[in-house]
Formats: C-alpha cells, structure tokens, sequence
C-alpha cells in the first residue's frame, strides 16, 4: 500500500458530484462510500455522501444510513462464508458437493456427481443461472431450492466455460446451511455481521423495514416514466445470491476486511489471510472481459485498469444497482447504491473521477464500435440463443445484425421486463458492441464455440446456447 502523503477526501466535493450526477442519469436516489486505510499510524478515512429519494411515490429522502438492496454483492458474502469453512477443515473447495449433500441432483446427474464448490464460486458449473423458483419464506427455503434443481437445465458442460449463476450460489448457500446447522441468513449474521459490527445489514425484508430502505423503480416500457417497483424482493431462496441490504458504508466495511487479510475492525481473525487472498487470485478467464471485469476470483470479479488490479462486484436486483470496486494497492473502496434510472452510466461517470482524483488511476475504457465499422460476416451469428428466463433472437435488418432479448418466466412477470431489440454494432469477428435506448454505457455481444464443437452467445457475462 502507498505511504505517499495525501490530502483528505473532500466531502462537499463528492457530494456535490453524487448530487449532479445522479440528476444527470435520472437516477432517484443513491448513496455513495468512499473508504480509504490509513497509513503510518492514521486513521482510516470515511466520506459519505447521499441524494434524492428512496421512493418518488412518498418522497422519503435518501441519506447515508438508508439501506439500499446490494443484490449480487451478496455473492461475495456467502463466498466468505465458504472460505470460513474451508479454514475449519470443513470443507474442500474441490471436493464433490455430493459428498456434503449425497442427495443432490441435478438435470445432469454426472454433473450432480462431479460438481465442486469452486464450479459454483467461479460460475463455471454449467448449471442454468437464472432459476428463481420461490420456495416460500421459512427457513427451509434452500433446502427446498436445491431439492427442485433436479430439473434444471445444464447450460454447458461442466467447467467448459463461465455463465453468471444464480443457481449456484443459492447451492452454495445450502451447503453452508448443512455444515453449520442453521440457515445462511443465521450463520451470515453470527459470522460476518455482527463480527464486523455492521448496524445496518440485514437479509429479511422484516429486519430492513427497521431502518430507511430503497424502493426499486422501472420503467413498464421504454418510453414510460420510472415508476416505484410493485415487487419489493426477489425470492428468498436467491438469499445467499443478492438478498443483502446494507448501507454503503457497510459495505465498505465489509470491503475493510477483505482490505485488512481478512482482520474485522478489533483485529479478530473473520477470515485467514490465506483464503482472503484466494479469493482475490484469479480462477477463471472470460468469454467477455469488456463488460465487467477480466477474470473471476472465489465471488470477487477481478478488474485490470490500466495495470492496476482491482476487485469488486456488481449487484442488480428489482430497480435497484449497487456498484463495489477495492484497489487493494492504495487500500481504497468505494460503494455506490442506487434506485432506478441509469444507475451504470452513473456509476462510470462517478467512479472515473472518483479513482482519477483520489489514487490517481484511470478506469478501463469502456468497449466502443470503431468508426469505420470493420467488415464481418454477420450471417454465420443469426439463430435463436436461449437459457432459462431469456431467448435471444438474432437476425439481419438492412444489412445489419440486431438481437431481440425476450424475457421469459417468472424473473421477468417479477420485474416487468420488456422484449428489447438492439443492434449489434460490430467490433471484430465474433465481438459486437450495444447498448440499450438512453444509456450512454457499451455492453459486449461475444460469439464463440467451445472445443466440442457448441455455439453460445456471451451477453449480460451469462452463455446463451445456440438452438439447433
């Protein structure tokens, strides 16, 4: 970590680029932490910033210890809670899971045979990611989940490629469960919670209700105004994926301990400074590193800018984005929490500054069609690419490439999602660039083939298999 002499983070600064950014993306309310260690003895910085509202429909205003739902953020939670039991010699990262759940079963019964934590840490076990079947709200909600994933379909053979997966932390959530003898939302609060002293994190919509929460806001179509989500909650059975709400400076504090080889505020061990590191070491490469980051850790996305290493996580539940990014080189986190709008242009606009001003560092570009369009053969990319809540149709509109996204099952009854066409800008073979209406912020089109021969579609970093 750096020991240059540095100024304090200015408060006013910030909270006055949260407030001017925040209209700019027509975003209704956020809260922003930003997290600096201390050096030589200093103590550690905090500045907080909050605006707007949390709900445009009572007005209710946004300050810094309003919770906010940090959706797959969440994942990196129950990631920690998996490296605890690793610690205790409770568990093998790359041991069988059927050997701590012997009734596992799966769509695919040799991958129900095979499948190890790692796979579901790393998003790499092929099992479709976007299963939010509710299982009601008692504390058997995971044990019911898994029971029902013995129909779930195999995305990909295991460990062929990486597809963002739900499903698999929801597993993973399960097995913690049996190996601790208590829910995950128990055992996350005895194990992470109340040892980092976090006041305002909870996983039960009865426990958020007792501070300020966020109220997630969308749009029924693309030209409709934001309004406030009619669904307050995914499922409970997605707890151990993105059920989390905090403060940003819980998650902050949360981002500390990661920071500090996995020591909690009084310096007690939370997690060993072996698994911390783990965690943060690469395990797997990306179809799309445009996107999110480059590779993936144990939960932690890895980001290189401008060769500087970064880890973080992103979260998006019903209307409501949260953004984490560490530069563990200056010992700097930074948490953003928003309800709605266009929280990801947003989010690279602050977050440039913020790391530009504060640790001198500039963040990725982000992928943009070249100008001229280089000359691809589209015709070999148009079919029908399908997973469980979404078909991606791909076809030629006046000599162009466009896909048309349909969401499907309850995830989009949920949300109010609505089909969308993009156009598919190209970048080189096999790479596009797109964006939807309003957004300032390019997303990837990735098409590839595995060794056997299979054709996916990479886009929102899930693999979309191409229909026959």
């Amino acid at each position: 970590m750096t020991t240059t002499a540095r100024p304090a983070i200015d408060q006013a600064h910030w909270q006055q680029r949260l407030d001017e950014l925040a209209r700019a993306h027509q975003v209704p309310g956020a809260t922003l932490a930003v997290l600096r260690l201390g050096v030589d003895g200093t103590e550690d910085e905090l500045v907080e910033a909050a605006t707007g509202v949390l709900n445009t429909a009572t007005g209710v205003e946004a300050t810094t210890d309003s919770v906010f739902q940090i959706g797959s953020i969440s994942k990196v939670w129950t990631a920690t809670l998996v490296m605890q039991l690793v610690d205790e010699g409770k568990l093998q990262l790359d041991a069988p899971l059927a050997e701590v759940l012997p009734d596992l079963q799966l769509g695919d019964a040799d991958v129900a045979a095979k499948v190890t934590m790692r796979h579901l840490l790393t998003h790499t076990s092929g099992i479709d990611g976007d299963i939010f079947t509710d299982t009601g709200r008692g504390d058997d909600v995971l044990e019911k989940y898994v029971a029902a994933l013995a129909d779930a379909p195999q995305n990909h053979p295991l460990g062929a490629t990486f597809s963002y997966c739900n499903s698999g932390y929801s597993l993973a959530g399960r097995v913690v469960e049996v190996l601790t003898g208590q829910s995950w939302d128990a055992t996350l609060r005895e194990r992470v919670i109340e040892p980092l002293g976090l006041t305002h994190t909870s996983t039960l919509p009865e426990e958020a209700i007792l501070h300020r929460a966020a109220v997630g806001h969308v749009k029924a179509g693309p030209d409709e105004e934001l309004q406030p989500t009619t669904t307050w909650l995914l499922p409970r059975s997605l707890g151990p994926a993105g059920l989390i709400n905090a403060t940003a400076r819980d998650v902050t504090a949360f981002a500390r301990m990661h920071l500090r080889d996995g020591l909690g505020p009084d310096d007690g061990v939370v997690l060993s400074a072996a698994s911390t590191a783990q965690m943060q070491q690469l395990q797997t490469e990306l179809p799309d590193t445009y996107s999110l980051g480059d590779s993936w850790g144990l939960g932690w996305i890895r980001f290189d800018w401008h060769g500087e290493r970064l880890y973080g996580h992103d979260g998006t539940t019903i209307g409501q984005n949260a953004f984490l990014r560490v530069l563990p080189a200056q010992g700097l986190a930074v948490a953003l929490l928003t309800n709605g709008g266009h929280p990801r242009d947003l989010f690279s606009d602050l977050y440039g500054e913020v790391f530009a001003e504060l640790a001198g560092v500039t963040v990725a570009e982000q992928l943009e069609p070249p100008a001229p369009a280089p000359d691809v053969d589209i015709a070999r990319y148009v079919g029908t690419y399908e997973r469980s809540s979404i078909t991606t149709e791909v076809f030629e509109r006046d000599g162009r490439l466009v896909m048309r996204v349909i969401p499907t099952g309850s995830i989009a009854e949920s949300t109010g999602a609505t089909v969308q066409e993009l156009e598919l800008h190209p970048v080189e073979q096999g790479l596009f660039a797109t964006r939807a209406p309003g957004e300032e912020t390019w997303m990837a089109a990735v098409f590839y083939s595995l060794p056997d021969g299979a054709e996916y579609l990479h886009y929102g970093v899930r693999a979309q298999p191409r229909k026959a």
